[in-house]
């Protein structure tokens, strides 16, 4: 099972809006003709439940977008590009490079805009106004984004096993379900999770997922702790498999377990659990188990059975469909209060349309830099191939107050200023 992987995505630049002039002959004072530039596509992911794995997306992989079709004359628009949507397993959590969760996407249809298309840039049509009767400027298209994010698959189980290894967990899920998990009597025979439905009829089942077991110490990553933790969160109820012969005290094994469980997570610890003692089929162990019993039954629902001989697994399996259905039941109430199931994400849009944060840098004598995500932004949309688009820009940088900035850095008349790839001298 591939769990966790790296992507790269890269949306579509928009299209060039487009100068060009009405010339024919029978229409007089033709005037503007240049259409608009298409919109780059977009990448979005999609929560599909019937994907399973992230093992599409392993080994790093770049995904790119169309850019959009440039404009064209006769006030002919560019198409825009088509927006890709990559589907990913219900429980994926999307971050970035830094780790900080973008989309949590639990639900089928829950749909996170990973990477925005670039804007289409306006022809030179749009530019027309009573002062300006032919003008000579246009947009290019908004270039589209590049990132980096990590994809993390948490299972969407019903039922999770927790226990010590070799407890029999492998062996409770091929008992109750068709998966066929490997059992073997060493630790850490499961090393990836696997998952079985079980059903209690035909027509009622639920998903049990049979995860790497824990050791003292998994909370901090040791063994395969993080392996297994990072996919317990997910689960609706919690199996808390214990065997009877493990050691001399049950019970602490109990303890150690649940203590990794709630110093991962806290939260866990209001997470229903129900306790299995398992191998209850073997000679001299009732008194043991009774014992242990008692010690755990005033704060968990506590069943004796025996994995491997099909013992008291009927039993167990109702109760804990009967939680599974009261925790979708409540899952539902609470969507419902929320006003509706599917979710969307979207990028946030910190333009705000206030004057623009940036800052001036002295690069050496003589030379200064303008650096800031809006104001770079403004100067890519405009078209500095005529003598019109120059004027343009340098209009807005009048505008937002450039001419104080530079002062304020020490700038004299003959500086040279850089903004991205376009220089121009400073003069007050």
């Amino acid at each position: 099972m591939h769990d966790k992987v790296k992507i790269t995505l890269v949306s579509g630049k928009g299209g060039d809006g487009a100068i060009a002039y009405r010339r024919e002959k029978s229409v007089e004072k033709g005037g503007p003709y240049g259409g608009n530039g298409g919109k780059g596509g977009s990448i979005f992911f999609v929560a599909d439940n019937g994907i399973d794995t992230l093992a599409n997306y392993r080994f790093g992989k770049t995904f790119k977008a169309e850019p959009g079709q440039n404009g064209k004359t006769k006030l002919q628009y560019g198409k825009d590009a088509k927006d890709i949507y990559l589907h990913i397993p219900c429980g994926t959590v999307v971050e970035d490079e830094q780790g900080r969760v973008l989309a949590d996407l639990i639900h089928h249809g829950d749909t996170y805009l990973a990477v925005k298309g670039g804007r289409g840039g306006r022809g030179n049509a749009m530019f027309k106004s009573p002062n300006r009767r032919t003008p000579n400027i246009a947009e290019n298209g908004m270039p589209g984004e590049e990132k980096v994010f990590y994809l993390e698959l948490k299972l969407l189980a019903d039922v999770g096993l927790v226990g010590y290894p070799n407890v029999g967990k492998s062996t409770y899920l091929s008992s109750v379900t068709r998966a066929k998990a490997e059992i073997a009597n060493y630790e850490f025979t499961t090393l990836e999770p696997q998952l079985g439905v079980c059903f209690i009829d035909p027509d009622h089942s639920f998903v049990i997922a049979d995860l790497p077991g824990l050791i003292d110490g998994a909370s901090e990553g040791k063994g395969l702790g993080f392996t297994f933790l990072r996919h317990i969160e997910r689960c609706r109820v919690l199996l808390h498999i214990i065997d009877i012969q493990r050691s001399e005290d049950p019970y602490q094994d109990f303890l150690a377990i649940n203590k990794e469980l709630f110093q991962y997570r806290p939260e866990l610890a209001k997470r229903k659990m129900i306790v299995a003692i398992n191998k209850s089929d073997i000679k001299g162990s009732k008194e043991k188990m009774l014992a242990l019993k008692e010690k755990l039954e005033n704060d968990y629902e506590v069943y004796f059975i025996s994995a491997k001989e099909k013992k008291g697994l009927i039993t167990l399996n109702k109760r804990l469909y009967t939680l599974v259905k009261k925790s979708k039941e409540e899952e539902k109430k609470l969507l419902k209060e929320e006003g509706g199931e599917e979710r969307v994400y979207t990028v946030r849009n910190s333009d705000n349309g206030k004057t623009p944060s940036y800052q001036v840098v002295r690069r050496e004598e003589g030379y200064f830099e303008i650096i800031g995500e809006r104001v770079v932004r403004t100067k890519k949309l405009i078209n500095l191939k005529t003598d019109e688009g120059v004027d343009r820009l340098l209009a807005y940088l009048d505008r937002i107050g450039i001419d104080e900035k530079l002062k304020e850095a020490g700038a004299k008349n003959g500086d040279t200023v850089l903004l991205d790839d376009f220089e121009f001298d400073y003069y007050e």
